[in-house]
């Protein structure tokens, strides 16, 4: 995984925008069938996880391996969570208060 921090100007222009996300996955890791369930398995962890976990103001790249394939989903979703964290992008899901007019 990659991360390109945003400068002070450009997080005031894109705070409103959603994050920024890319995969990649080489011809390394199989054929194209192999290739696009790879990136599939990974667009399905940064579903769950991109909105709750990863402060605004980054764009993140995603390098798909041999092993994303075989890896069992929980343990996906954990290496990915552990990455986050060791980028410093990582942000605790903390619900929303509701807020309530009287």
């Amino acid at each position: 995984m990659q991360v390109r921090h945003h400068s002070p100007q450009e997080k005031a222009e894109t705070a409103k925008q959603p994050i920024c996300v890319g995969f990649t996955v080489s011809r390394k890791v199989g054929n194209a069938v192999q290739r696009n369930r790879a990136k599939r398995r990974l667009r399905a962890v940064t579903d769950e996880l991109l909105a709750q976990h990863v402060k605004p103001g980054n764009d993140i790249v995603i390098i798909g391996r041999r092993a994303t394939i075989a890896r069992p989903f929980g343990l996906l979703k954990a290496d990915f969570e552990k990455a986050l964290k060791k980028l410093s992008i990582y942000q605790d899901a903390t619900p929303q208060a509701c807020e309530q007019s009287v």
